[in-house]
């Protein structure tokens, strides 16, 4: 799908949907639980649909209890649905968190299994995973689109660097309870994302699960085996990540109040206040996205026109998200008349009065960079097309309703 965007400023009140990062754990929690568990403020985006679908083939259940609110029967009242080579099989869809949650998951409960992925997902690195099993000899293969791997995942010492991406500290520490012994997890360099594992840690709590986690960025994980997930009652949060985009608009004039956001989250994202402030005033700015690399976009947009420099810094790993994060930011707001200078591992953003538009830009099947330049387009002079418009239902499925309900004018072409 295409859409046109008419020059249009955004006036209203919106509440951001549910944080898909939370929804996520919410739900591998009650999977892994004995007996139901009900979790409300669900929203059905392409990633979520993914990670129910993978716990559905753990054996665990769900169902759609109204609109937003799903019960879920823990693994402990099915089978996993192996195939004819003995493994489930999961379908990650192009949800990241789903696959590498679920590696050390599907170890741990059903002795493996085969992963298989859309667009880029498959192209993303599991170089710790790999290491650590090949330290532990469980067999893994990657080839032809699909990861395989199969095994008995033992307690012990797991020790993995922690600078690629914090989503493989939450599959171990989803699965290292389930085990009989004790276990540790190490991080051979400082832990960045640590917030997310803070959510990580939240959702374990909620079920039972006890975890020693250490203070500060760096130190181990002990987790005490043989622990049972508990079942229970959880309301997913609005999403800050999402926020972003409209504390975007905010910064580029639009009249947008954003309402039902947790103060105190445990998201890291929630620092896109702090940053909206930073750039509301003029002059250089340094913005550090280690703890936070999917508010790059909406950052993007808001540095993009204002007096003075913006660098965004510590943003290497967007280089392997749907799209090249980095360089697909840069392009499609540069199209649109900003100043962006992509560098290595981040952005240097000089402001500038006003965007001009008048230009069609991919969106790169990337749900982020659709969004950022939908917001950017209302600084803009003229009209702006995006391709592939379609790809936020893989995490904000209304956004163009929500778009159109706060006043912005496009015309949809399938």
């Amino acid at each position: 799908m295409n859409v046109t965007i008419q020059p249009q400023k955004l006036c209203g009140t919106i509440t951001p949907p549910p944080s898909k990062s939370q929804a996520h754990r919410l739900i591998i929690a009650a999977a892994l639980a004995d007996g139901e568990s009900v979790l409300s403020n669900v929203a059905f985006s392409q990633d979520i649909l993914a990670t129910l679908s993978c716990m559905e083939q753990l054996g665990a259940r769900w169902e759609q209890v109204d609109g937003y609110t799903i019960r879920v029967t823990g693994i402990s009242a099915g089978q996993p649905r192996r195939q004819a080579d003995g493994v489930p099989h999961f379908d990650c869809g192009e949800s990241g968190s789903t696959l590498r949650f679920l590696i050390p998951i599907a170890l741990a409960v059903a002795g493996g299994g085969v992963f298989t992925g859309r667009g880029r997902l498959m192209e993303r690195p599991q170089k710790p995973y790999f290491d650590l099993f090949d330290e532990k000899e469980i067999y893994w293969e990657q080839k032809d689109g699909a990861l395989t791997v199969r095994g008995t995942l033992e307690s012990g010492v797991f020790s993995l660097p922690g600078n690629v991406s914090s989503q493989f500290f939450t599959g171990l520490l989803y699965a290292l309870p389930l085990l009989d012994g004790d276990s540790r997890i190490n991080s051979t360099t400082e832990l960045e994302s640590r917030s997310y594992i803070a959510m990580t840690l939240d959702a374990l709590k909620g079920c039972g699960v006890t975890v020693d986690a250490p203070e500060g960025n760096t130190g181990a994980f002990s987790v005490p085996g043989g622990q049972r997930y508990a079942s229970a009652k959880r309301c997913v949060e609005a999403d800050w990540s999402q926020a972003g985009f409209w504390y975007a608009a905010m910064a580029l004039g639009n009249l947008v109040d954003v309402n039902g956001m947790n103060e105190m989250s445990r998201q890291g994202d929630r620092v896109v206040v702090d940053a909206f402030v930073k750039l509301s005033r003029s002059g250089e700015v340094e913005l550090d996205v280690a703890d936070c690399p999917d508010l790059v976009p909406p950052l993007a947009a808001m540095a993009a026109v204002r007096e003075g420099t913006a660098r965004i810094v510590h943003a290497a790993r967007l280089r392997i998200k749907e799209s090249d994060r980095l360089a697909a930011v840069t392009t499609a707001m540069n199209a649109l008349g900003a100043q962006i200078e992509e560098l290595s591992d981040g952005l240097v953003i000089r402001g500038v009065e006003t965007l001009r538009g008048g230009v069609s830009v991919d969106a790169c099947n990337d749900h982020r960079i659709a969004m950022m330049t939908a917001v950017a387009a209302t600084r803009c002079t003229q009209p702006v097309t995006i391709t592939g418009a379609e790809c936020v239902k893989k995490s904000y499925p209304n956004f163009w309703e929500d778009y159109e309900m706060l006043g912005g004018v496009i015309t949809r072409e399938v």
